[in-house]
């Protein structure tokens, strides 16, 4: 079979597809990577999972810590990541800080998956 060539109104040879959907912006791609970069580390995936997974989608940093075998000091790190990146947020309760996962902060990346 023949490859097929598109045509434009007048007939003409078409070199490329059109576009079905608006393309990302450069600032829309810095800021889609920076918020993949953070989700890019088996640890915080992890993470993130036990959070959504939790009653309330919400946990104890002293929660974390037995289930992805790293120290207390790198299971912060990676919350503080993922709570810069917008997927968690903090508020601390006496000595401990507690994560929630925020509302639809994995929405986006889901949606741009799911178009692609």
């Amino acid at each position: 079979m023949l490859p097929v060539e598109l045509t434009d109104a007048t007939d003409a040879p078409v070199c490329c597809s059109p576009l079905v959907r608006e393309p990302l912006s450069a600032a829309e791609a810095d800021d889609l990577a920076h918020t993949m970069k953070a989700l890019a580390d088996p640890a915080r995936l992890r993470l993130l999972s036990i959070v959504a997974a939790s009653e309330g989608a919400e946990a104890c940093v002293c929660d974390l810590i037995e289930p992805v075998g790293l120290s207390q000091p790198t299971v912060s790190h990676h919350l503080k990541v993922l709570t810069e990146a917008g997927f968690l947020s903090r508020s601390k309760r006496g000595t401990w800080a507690y994560f929630r996962l925020v509302p639809g902060a994995l929405d986006r990346i889901a949606q741009l998956l799911a178009a692609s």
